[in-house]
């Protein structure tokens, strides 16, 4: 009997705690003298971006990938040397696009927040959707990292209330490129552009506009950047190293490339504001666009080339049973004559209320 997406989910679940449960006992055959690490990784991005994809490849799993329903977890193990305990890999990946962001408060919380990072999976191939989709991404992440560090804030200060946030620290160097400009995102950050295979076909000018403002992007909020496509082998695994950085903690390489006639590959600290030059404009006078910071001065000039655009798979569905991604035919059919059937009780209880008022 074919197994079901919830047997899969409550066989995830139990492999899950019993990873924990035996590494928390000591590892069992393995050496117990060693700290075994568990980090949070999670992944959003464009709806259909190929963050599935990607991840499966991460993980050097060998099956075909499904679309993401809302929010999905699996987890990794891998061991850093011959002979030690495994580290462990908590992966959560959040489906839908922008319109789920509201789930990020799942995987973001007190216990996870100290060893969590973000993968942001952005599809290079549709350049007009890819700053709105970054945008509210980031901040559903950041808005849930305020909360989560406010209430530890609250819970060890006993009862009273604190004016301000405790986020997580991120240390930069003090030879950081550009460190009093930039402001760091709260939590590591690696912003992955997908599909490079279709963007590489585009025009060389607007290739330009899109790596100068990724580039400024990841510079900004101090996160690393690469390109990939699923179709090459070179890509993928430049960026399985970003990944497993994030992820295991492994050595993520220093190889650079800033060229824009090549996929990008940018650790975090090795570009500067000094080379990725001014926002790409030539039609219009930069001073004339009031810009509130640096961020909004990006935006304006970026969707003067790509105008931003909303299409019914990226608008927020309030409610997830109406979503035509989650469509279930039979479940679908029910759920509309009972939807009926409560229309008729209210009209006939409304009809009701009314005689009796006329009656009194």
């Amino acid at each position: 009997m074919p197994k079901t997406c919830s047997d899969k989910l409550w066989e995830l679940a139990a492999a899950a705690a019993e990873v924990q449960s035996r590494d928390a006992a000591g590892g069992g055959e393995e050496d117990a003298g060693e700290t075994v690490s568990e980090r949070t990784v999670v992944l959003m991005g464009s709806k259909t971006g190929g963050k599935t994809s990607i991840l499966l490849r991460c993980l050097d799993r060998d099956e075909p990938p499904k679309p993401t329903l809302a929010l999905e977890y699996t987890f990794g193990r891998r061991a850093k040397g011959h002979n030690t305990p495994k580290d462990i890999a908590h992966l959560w990946e959040l489906g839908g696009g922008t319109s789920l962001s509201d789930l990020v408060q799942i995987p973001i919380t007190p216990v996870s927040i100290r060893s969590l990072s973000i993968i942001l999976v952005l599809d290079l191939s549709k350049p007009e959707f890819l700053w709105g989709t970054m945008e509210k991404l980031l901040q559903a992440a950041r808005v849930q990292v305020e909360i989560v560090s406010s209430q530890a804030q609250k819970a060890q200060s006993g009862s009273k209330p604190q004016t301000t946030a405790l986020l997580p620290t991120r240390a930069l160097p003090k030879d950081y490129p550009d460190r009093e400009l930039i402001s760091p995102f709260p939590l590591p950050l690696l912003i992955i552009g997908s599909k490079y295979d279709i963007f590489q076909e585009f025009d060389s000018d607007k290739r330009k506009v899109v790596c100068k403002t990724l580039r400024f992007i990841a510079h900004y909020y101090s996160a690393s950047l690469t390109f990939t496509s699923i179709k090459s082998e070179a890509l993928m695994s430049k960026t399985k190293s970003f990944f497993s950085h994030l992820a295991f903690d492994l050595n993520k390489g220093k190889t650079v490339s800033l060229d824009p006639t090549k996929p990008l590959l940018i650790p975090a600290g090795s570009d500067s504001f000094s080379q990725i030059g001014s926002p790409p404009t030539t039609d219009v006078d930069i001073t004339s666009l009031h810009a509130k910071n640096p961020v909004d001065l990006w935006k304006k000039v970026y969707e003067r080339v790509f105008p931003s655009q909303r299409t019914g798979e990226q608008k927020e569905v309030k409610d997830p049973a109406k979503d035509p991604q989650y469509s279930e035919p039979q479940i679908d059919a029910m759920r509309a004559q009972k939807d009926q059937e409560l229309e008729q009780y209210k009209k006939n209880a409304s009809r009701s209320w009314r005689g009796l008022e006329l009656d009194s």
